[in-house]
């Protein structure tokens, strides 16, 4: 099986690009569409703001528009410029977001999600609604860190084991990790809260590899 799915991270963090690509790392093998991470040197550090998250749509859309793949996965747990790329391009475009609240919903009925900053919920509850999920949330909750604290191997542990176990106390049966810079950090949840976790970039590659091999099928059983 040959091509690629490109996952694009809309900041410019190169420790956040390498998280991600860490995180898929595991998806390489035969049969198994060629993942590549990259990321937009000329995005905003992070995406905080209203403004971050409207920015980057148009060089999203120049990345996919000049590089071809068979699936794109925007590298961003809100979603940005999903619904802009999905009009450049007739190939999947996969949100992580959207992936992560998908794949939590297939292992309990309540999901937490442990957030970036503050500014973010107002773009993960917008997703959230739009899937018609939002009353399946049990808690979100911040971690108001910087991104280069956040994608440290060991800085953001207590917090995070601080919000696993909140997100516990207040009904998640999952949590899903709400930033992909926290990709390096699914051990400590898991272990804090005794509970599933999703990891974004992989529940984004994931679905990536899923549509890639089902649009092939009809081609592969007419073989």
């Amino acid at each position: 099986m040959h091509g690629r799915i490109l996952i694009i991270n809309p900041n410019s963090s190169r420790s956040c690009t390498e998280g991600i690509r860490e995180a898929v790392a595991s998806f390489a093998g035969p049969g198994i569409p060629r993942i590549e991470v990259t990321q937009l040197d000329e995005g905003p550090p992070a995406i905080v703001t209203w403004r971050d998250w409207f920015g980057v749509a148009e060089p999203l859309c120049r990345r996919v528009e000049a590089e071809a793949a068979e699936a794109y996965v925007i590298g961003c747990v809100s979603d940005p410029g999903l619904e802009a790329v999905r009009g450049v391009t007739n190939k999947p475009v996969l949100g992580m977001f959207r992936c992560a609240v998908a794949a939590a919903l297939t292992r309990a009925e309540r999901f937490g999600i442990i957030g970036f900053t503050q500014k973010s919920l107002p773009r993960q509850r917008r997703a959230l609604d739009s899937m018609g999920v939002t009353d399946r949330m049990a808690g979100w909750i911040p971690l108001d860190l910087p991104m280069h604290v956040l994608t440290d191997p060991i800085a953001p542990q207590g917090r995070i084991a601080a919000a696993a176990r909140q997100l516990a106390d207040q009904g998640a049966e999952v949590i899903i990790l709400g930033c992909a810079g926290m990709a390096g950090h699914v051990g400590v949840t898991m272990e804090a809260s005794g509970l599933p976790v999703i990891e974004p970039c992989q529940a984004g590659a994931a679905a990536a590899v899923l549509a890639v091999i089902g649009a092939r099928m009809p081609a592969l059983l007419s073989a």
